[in-house]
């Protein structure tokens, strides 16, 4: 190893160094936002490597994101672990698991991954209805099946899962109705010869809990697991780890409760807060709760946001680790084109200061608030990208292009961020920038939809929470009251500021 164990902990507060330190047997950490998290877990497996505790080719760190997964390996390159360690998504470990040992468990090619679900949503919504859907509908039977798939619920299940959660089938279906939809899209996928994004893992536990062999030997190759953001692993995810761990309780999880903001895919918190109950007795459990990246300012109006939540004893009370910022500013505009206009504007006035274009961001609930705010940033003379809510599973399948995407991003040589990021609040999760402008702040918005008490709405709160901490020098909130000067449509503050 190029660097010394003992040299890898310089720098870590007391927290973050024992949870480096922890590197033997089932370990939780839960780190707020800007915790310093994704620093603490690579430390920990550059430390385990480099004191001789681990094999770096028996490690295996796992997140949601191709471009985390390049974060990763980057660190962990500069900790002097290299090419050894495994950083990599749930589905491209799988992927490659599989890849490995097909030959021995089946004679027919491995099967095509599908780059288009929803065209096979199409054919088989045509399968059992002559009425052409509408391009929203097969996007939300789409989702519903990713759901269910996920969340380990077969096609017989279904009208019984919906019955005990109150859950609604999209496009207006019958439960009964989807089902046809599911079984026929699952027929349509196999007739053609391939597998979706969901059935990586899916066979992956087959093969692992049917194929003893087998998954004896993808066991052998997984000693030291690692999973990150761990708050959104879903029931399949959930079991995929547990097959590739088998009696090993070598595993450390890293997450934020206060973070689960894609619950509508099958994410859950449950298995971050259940850890210690389902991995009893645990080695470690070690809470990171100070926040380097964002200013006292931030860190209050964060900490206010989830205080008010019925949960907010899951969720840890954030302290900033930083001096004094400049005061939130709020700002009410008459309509959606007046605030992009001035937001527009405050952004030109950072620049004209020598504040780098690429240090702000506009943060927007919605894909379709993205445009008035394109267009005041094009009138203002900025160059702006866009990030949108493309559908997570995108980011989590290392295709060759996108692996190289990240690993470009990481290093800071992409030449796609030159400019202002616009972007969802889903979309920037992981991310941060100097100046935040987080736009649409009232009830109907964010919320979305104004939810009465309950899950949908603390998924909000959650949203509302993420996209405050992504702010590290200052945040900028902001509604307007109307949609275009519409005098009928008049929007309030959202609850979350008030």
């Amino acid at each position: 190893m190029a660097t010394s164990a003992d040299a890898i902990l310089d720098g870590l507060d007391e927290a973050q160094r024992a949870a480096a330190m922890a590197v033997d047997g089932p370990v939780r950490i839960v780190a707020v936002a800007g915790a310093g998290k994704t620093r603490t877990v690579t430390r920990r497996i550059a430390y385990a490597c480099a004191s001789g505790a681990w094999d770096p080719a028996r490690t295996l760190a796992v997140t949601f994101s191709v471009k985390a997964a390049a974060e990763m390996r980057v660190r962990l390159s500069k900790l002097g672990v290299g090419e050894a360690v495994t950083a990599a998504t749930f589905h491209s470990a799988a992927l490659h698991q599989l890849l490995r040992v097909w030959d021995e468990v089946c004679e027919t090619p491995f099967p095509h991954i599908t780059d288009d679900q929803r065209g096979l949503v199409a054919k088989a919504f045509a399968r059992i209805s002559e009425l052409q859907p509408q391009e929203s509908d097969l996007r939300d039977i789409h989702a519903e099946i990713n759901w269910a798939k996920v969340s380990l619920i077969a096609p017989d299940d279904y009208p019984r899962v919906c019955a005990a959660l109150h859950r609604r089938p999209p496009a207006g279906m019958e439960p009964d109705r989807f089902v046809e939809v599911y079984r026929a899209y699952e027929t349509v996928k196999t007739s053609q010869g391939e597998i979706d994004f969901n059935d990586i893992l899916l066979i992956a536990c087959h093969l692992l809990d049917g194929f003893p062999e087998v998954g004896a030997a993808i066991r052998s190759s997984i000693r030291w697991l690692t999973v990150d953001e761990y708050q959104d692993v879903s029931p399949l995810q959930h079991r995929l780890m547990r097959l590739w761990l088998g009696d090993n309780r070598n595993v450390c999880v890293v997450g934020d409760p206060a973070q689960t903001i894609y619950s509508f895919a099958g994410a859950s918190s449950y298995d971050l807060l259940g850890f210690a109950d389902e991995f009893a007795p645990l080695s470690a459990d070690i809470n990171l709760a100070v926040d380097y990246r964002s200013t006292p300012q931030i860190v209050r109006c964060a900490n206010r946001v989830l205080g008010a939540s019925p949960n907010r004893a899951d969720y840890l009370k954030l302290d900033s680790g930083r001096r004094d910022g400049v005061r939130i500013s709020r700002t009410v505009y008459g309509t959606d084109a007046d605030e992009a206009a001035g937001v527009a504007a405050a952004i030109a006035r950072l620049a004209a200061r020598g504040v780098a274009p690429q240090d702000c961001a506009v943060l927007t609930r919605l894909n379709a608030q993205q445009q008035v705010v394109c267009a005041a940033l094009r009138r203002e003379g900025l160059r702006f990208r866009v990030r949108r809510d493309a559908g997570w599973q995108r980011s989590a399948l290392d295709d060759g292009q996108a692996g190289r995407q990240a690993m470009l991003e990481t290093l800071g040589v992409s030449g796609d961020d030159a400019g202002v990021t616009v972007s969802t609040i889903h979309a920037a999760k992981g991310l941060e920038f100097k100046h935040v402008f987080l736009i649409g702040c009232s009830e109907g918005l964010l919320p979305y939809g104004s939810p009465a008490p309950g899950d949908l709405l603390e998924e909000e709160r959650r949203l509302m929470y993420v996209g405050i901490t992504r702010a590290e020098d200052s945040l900028h909130l902001s509604y307007a009251r109307g949609k275009d000067g519409a005098a009928a449509m008049q929007r309030s503050a959202s609850r979350f500021l008030v």
